[in-house]
């Protein structure tokens, strides 16, 4: 355990942070920290998660290293820190290399001692080749529900910041997420290896929040929003879509009709996007139409309306989505607007990410036909293999976790340099050997259209030296405004631990078989979690209750307020109607069977292009452009699949 460290956390809030009383829990946990042991905070949306790392970076001698996965929410805390004169920085794409050198030497320096990154930094030997020196107080990861496979937002780089936390040597973990089932919460403790008395769970249920679920036809949304934005008391309004074409759509026609309604989606570039958000925060009666981009981290306490015009993907996320209503206690409406044809989108969603037995049997062959260690892209491998890039990375955390694979450090083998002054003014700073060495690797640039390209691979080869010292040394003539530094040709490190026997025999059969397997649990999963989703909103009984059980909170009673306890359940929901595919679809099929054979090799190829599911050989191939493409998109995936020839075929 870390040593603890003394002071008064409560002086701290109130001259630093200009608060008087810390909320439910964050006391519990700055304590811990502060004790030296690693935490798990699990507090509702709005919940102030933040501060439990942002107060203790102000008391730790070292630095506060924070992983997040939006570029917004850095932002916008970093702001508000610097109003109040913490100085915090964030480092991610954004950056500009002049701005990217100035943080790193505040960091290095002490001037800044709250750091926000992305998880992807971890993975960038640029990144790693900085941190060297850092004295790390506290590693601070959030949205940590990421973690577990079980979780409704898995993602494979997450899962590798456990072995990070210990390869950088932080002295203490702090894990932070909103929707954490209990099950999730056990992986969480388990891989940062936290206590159960540690991990503080406050909670969930909010009282101001009335929950509602209406049923409409398809193809009332729009006139059912309109109803509602109408005949309900103006007040800033959250309506999540599923897709982006629906975001902007809506916005559109909301504007026509007279309501201040704007789009947000991963589409928009970033500024706009940061734009969008703090003209909503500043309004008192401004309508946002999201995607799930939108929300994460947004400090606004009076959204008086969240609309699900289509539902959520599973229970997590609409509790998440709800979270961001009513934060200041006054009453908030969360209505979720339930057709059951959305139902079709969502679930196409799940299974075009599955690829083909054919497809994961093709990426175990190429994994095989690799060294014992060896170096490769997860986009070449994507592009081989037809399977979509974050399946890709799914199926690597899986052969990891497996014993089969050993992740090693990622690369960039090329890097472009933009010389800022010349090489003697550059050289004139070393003496002896290391200047040198310098001078080899200024040396080795090669000169393309604009910039210089280094090639790490063939001039450590070329120099007979490890690698990394060539990085080192560029890393730090770019720290010192050299020269700038762009990174291209990112490939990840892997060693073979128990590879297949017989590489293209029996023994890699079975082990395609056996990730295909997990991967179809994985879909089925998710489908579980969209029947979650539906079976709330049915509404057979108390809304608030059942959602605090997901959970794992008990309320005791009912919450009078949802549509359950107003009497207006239960809902059901007719099965959708047997979509039978026409003999122009099949003729269809069959041309492009033979006209593109490696891209439709499968019954399950075949069902993705006709339900519009993309992959990268559809993209490569322009299919996704083919007029026939997505003819399907509203018949339900498994009816196409059983058409065309069913799962085995």
């Amino acid at each position: 355990m870390a040593t603890a460290v003394t002071g008064d956390p409560h002086k701290v809030l109130q001259d630093q942070f200009g608060l008087t009383e810390f909320r439910d829990g964050q006391r519990a946990v700055v304590e811990r920290i502060l004790a030296g042991k690693n935490v798990a905070a699990v507090f509702p949306t709005g919940g102030g998660k933040s501060l439990c790392y942002q107060l203790p970076s102000q008391m730790l001698p070292g630095t506060t290293l924070v992983v997040s996965p939006l570029i917004a929410l850095m932002k916008d805390q970093c702001d508000a820190l610097s109003r109040r004169g913490i100085a915090a920085a964030r480092l991610d794409s954004s950056l500009t290399g002049r701005e990217y050198r100035e943080t790193m030497a505040g960091i290095r320096d002490g001037a800044i001692r709250l750091v926000y990154v992305s998880p992807e930094r971890f993975f960038n030997e640029r990144f790693l080749a900085s941190t060297d020196s850092l004295n790390l107080s506290l590693f601070a990861i959030d949205e940590a529900h990421c973690i577990s496979q079980w979780g409704h937002n898995f993602r494979p780089d997450y899962l590798k910041l456990a072995e990070v936390t210990r390869e950088l040597g932080a002295e203490r973990v702090l894990a932070l997420t909103a929707t954490a089932t209990p099950e999730v919460l056990s992986d969480i403790r388990s891989a940062f290896d936290i206590a159960g008395d540690d991990a503080i769970r406050t909670r969930f249920h909010r009282a101001n929040l009335k929950l509602r679920s209406t049923p409409i036809e398809s193809g009332e949304h729009y006139s059912f929003l309109v109803d509602r934005l109408q005949s309900r008391a103006s007040g800033p309004t959250l309506v999540y879509v599923t897709l982006q074409k629906t975001a902007e759509d809506i916005a559109n026609q909301l504007c026509d009709d007279g309501f201040p309604a704007k789009a947000y989606h991963a589409g928009l570039d970033n500024e706009v996007r940061m734009n969008l958000q703090q003209e909503f925060i500043d309004s008192d009666k401004g309508i946002i139409v999201a995607t799930i981009a939108f929300g994460m981290g947004i400090d606004k306490s009076n959204i008086r309306y969240v609309y699900h015009y289509n539902p959520p993907k599973s229970v997590e996320s609409y509790a998440q989505e709800i979270g961001r209503a009513g934060r200041d206690g006054v009453d908030a409406i969360c209505e979720m607007l339930v057709d059951p044809s959305d139902r079709v989108v969502l679930e196409n969603f799940i299974y075009g990410d599955t690829p083909s037995h054919h497809a994961v049997r093709r990426l175990v062959e190429l994994l095989c036909g690799q060294s014992d260690h060896f170096h490769i892209s997860h986009y070449r491998i994507a592009s081989e293999t037809d399977i979509r890039v974050l399946v890709v990375k799914t199926l690597l955390t899986y052969l990891e976790l497996d014993g089969r694979l050993k992740a090693t450090s990622p690369r960039y083998d090329s890097y472009k340099v933009k010389p800022l002054v010349t090489s003697k003014v550059i050289l004139d700073h070393f003496q002896g050997e290391p200047r040198k060495f310098a001078a080899d690797v200024l040396g080795s640039l090669t000169k393309s259209r604009t910039l210089f390209t280094l090639n790490t691979i063939a001039t450590a080869k070329h120099l007979n030296c490890d690698r990394m010292r060539i990085i080192k040394a560029v890393e730090y003539m770019s720290e010192r405004g050299w020269l700038e530094l762009r990174v291209s040709d990112l490939v990840h490190g892997y060693r073979w631990i128990d590879r297949p026997e017989h590489q293209s025999g029996g023994d890699a059969k079975v082990l395609a078989d056996h990730l295909h397997e997990r991967l179809l649990a994985r879909e089925a999963s998710e489908i579980g979690r969209m029947d979650e989703v539906f079976e709330l909103a049915k509404a057979s009984s108390c809304m608030s209750m059942r959602l605090a059980a997901h959970f794992g909170e008990s309320l005791g009673e009912s919450c009078g307020r949802c549509t359950a306890c107003l009497g207006e359940g239960e809902h059901s929901w007719p099965s959708p109607a047997a979509g039978r595919l026409g003999q122009s679809v099949m003729t269809v099929v069959a041309r492009l069977v033979q006209e593109f054979p490696d891209h439709f090799v499968t019954a399950r190829d075949r069902a993705r292009f006709l339900c519009g599911l993309h992959s990268p050989g559809f993209r490569r191939a322009k299919l996704t452009q083919h007029e026939s493409y997505g003819v399907c998109a509203e018949i339900p995936f498994a009816q196409v699949l059983a058409q065309v020839g069913g799962e085995s075929s």
